[in-house]
């Protein structure tokens, strides 16, 4: 009963509270004049056909619907703001991004999980992160980094060939994906080594970075009790507590979030421990001395005392980067290596292309010239604009100020707008995979995958449209002071991998079916019941 009173009282208070203070019932809201569906719930809104794992044909009929810029209920009547409008995110990333930031129900929620590190963190504090992390990211850096990264590529490579040396066989590629981005990014962030890639064996690490998005789809509710969670004080006193709330997604998440944080900490420590005592064999045997976190420890000593950031912070930007670096990379490869068992013949240009790089420049392509690979580039271009990696990006207006709009809307009042007015407070959601698929700016075969799209120039609505983002005229990797920091670090991962594999493997549809599940980062799995993330393909040795 005390754990059921635990839920139950904080929901009523936060319930009476929304009641009283929603911006629905104070006042007349902007976006009242803006379409929109309604709520089949009051209290969670429209947030569940959002966010649904099987949205697809949900968020389908809503883009064709309402367009660019429309609305949607949030949680107790809360309003929200869809958008993929070029000008618009133009606005909110860039031109006018002191207005908005990440929203504190996010960013609370990323401290609470992840640290607080850049994804909890807004104004000078993320700025100062950022600052710190510049040299890890830079050209110079993934230069040193590539034979890192090879050397990984080719540990995947022994592996798969001793389990199709006796044929084509069905393997769990995002689970080979996985194991090898947690490698790669461990050794190229962290200089460690999670897995040898020599056999199948089970790895907590590995598992629990696997499983996290999946589970946070899973309690998105919560977002509802972040605030009361976040002002218990001290943080023991929240931890006994979250011990005792009855709700298994909670707990799960919370025990990987415990697999997470300790496994890094005592990666950081002993990292740390090395940088001190100037251990310079110590730094070599983890990752070559090549690794983010060992120049973010030599950075932070030699910063100025103002700049330098606690222990706390670096260990979270750590876990932060090991979450969104892992997940993301094996995703985004098992996205590319599915759409290519689609376009057989996409896959065999790309391999003639690959080989012949590696007759020229040997089995290392160099980072300039593997960067320079034409359809590489394109294969990764298209499949970053067609399946973003990321879904949507949440923020919340800081000020009241104005939205200005590539293409006028018609109000509900029958008045065409050309901006539309933002009250402090309102969130906005950014569709990301609509502004790279919007057929005003990409043409009419927007929604298809077309690599060739980018050996051509591309069409001048593209130019024109003046989309914010920092890689390809595309909001894959955001734009403006929160753009992602590690995009070269990703499309190097992905590229060195990929050169490995399609040099060696021919990769085919299986007989078993999968999905594609939505989530903050899409994962694939055998169904949209099925709680494991997983894609079987046929794998065999290419001719």
């Amino acid at each position: 009963m005390a754990q059921l009173l635990l839920v139950a009282v904080p929901l009523a208070l936060l319930l009476l509270w929304r009641l009283v203070s929603s911006r629905c019932y104070v006042s007349r809201n902007p976006l009242d004049n803006i379409g929109g569906p309604r709520p089949p719930s009051f209290v969670l809104g429209n947030v569940p056909d959002f966010f649904a794992r099987d949205n697809q044909e949900y968020l389908a009929n809503y883009l064709s619907t309402y367009g660019p810029v429309a609305t949607l209920y949030g949680f107790f009547g809360d309003k929200w703001l869809h958008v993929y409008d070029p000008k618009a995110l133009h606005s909110i990333y860039v031109k006018d991004q002191d207005s908005y930031y990440r929203g504190h129900t996010t960013n609370i929620m990323n401290r609470m999980l992840l640290g607080p590190g850049l994804l909890a963190t807004t104004g000078g504090e993320h700025r100062k992160q950022r600052k710190l992390l510049n040299p890890a990211f830079s050209a110079v850096h993934m230069r040193g980094l590539a034979p890192v990264f090879y050397a990984t590529a080719r540990k995947l490579k022994t592996a798969l060939e001793r389990s199709v040396r006796d044929g084509p066989r069905d393997l769990d590629v995002l689970g080979w994906m996985g194991r090898t981005a947690l490698e790669l990014v461990g050794q190229g962030m962290m200089g460690y080594s999670f897995d040898p890639l020599v056999e199948d064996v089970h790895n907590d690490f590995a598992e629990a970075l696997k499983a996290f998005m999946p589970s946070l789809v899973a309690i998105q509710w919560s977002r509802l009790f972040a605030a009361t969670a976040d002002a218990i004080r001290p943080a023991w006193l929240r931890r006994v507590l979250l011990d005792l709330v009855p709700i298994a997604s909670i707990q799960r998440m919370k025990a990987l979030c415990d697999v997470i944080s300790e496994r890094s900490r005592a990666i950081y420590d002993e990292k740390k421990g090395a940088v001190e005592r100037g251990d310079e064999e110590t730094l070599l045997a983890m990752g070559e001395g090549k690794d983010m976190l060992s120049i973010l420890l030599k950075e932070n000593m030699k910063a100025a005392d103002e700049d330098r950031l606690p222990d706390s912070v670096l260990l979270a930007m750590l876990t932060t980067f090991m979450f969104a670096g892992a997940d993301t990379t094996s995703n985004g490869l098992s996205r590319i290596l599915h759409l290519l068992c689609e376009h057989r013949d996409v896959q065999d240009k790309l391999r003639a292309e690959i080989r012949a790089a590696i007759e020229q420049y040997g089995e290392e392509i160099p980072y300039d010239e593997l960067s320079a690979l034409p359809y590489l580039d394109a294969v990764c271009r298209e499949t970053l604009r067609l399946y973003a990696l990321a879904s949507f990006s949440l923020r919340d207006a800081k000020q009241d100020t104005v939205l200005p709009l590539s293409s006028p809307v018609r109000g509900l009042d029958g008045k065409m707008l050309t901006e539309i007015p933002i009250t402090k407070g309102t969130t906005i959601l950014a569709n990301i995979p609509a502004c790279n698929t919007n057929k005003a700016v990409w043409g009419e075969d927007a929604l298809e995958w077309r690599p060739e799209r980018w050996l051509a120039p591309l069409p001048r609505s593209v130019e024109e449209a003046h989309v914010p983002g920092i890689y390809a005229n595309l909001m894959t990797f955001l734009a403006g002071g929160h753009a992602c920091i590690g995009f070269k670090f990703s499309q190097l991962e992905m590229k060195v991998v990929l050169c490995v594999l399609l040099s060696t493997f021919k990769f085919e549809l299986s007989e078993k079916p999968f999905v594609w599940n939505f989530a903050a980062i899409s994962y694939p799995s055998t169904s949209y019941v099925s709680s494991k993330p997983e894609m079987p393909l046929k794998v065999g040795l290419a001719p």
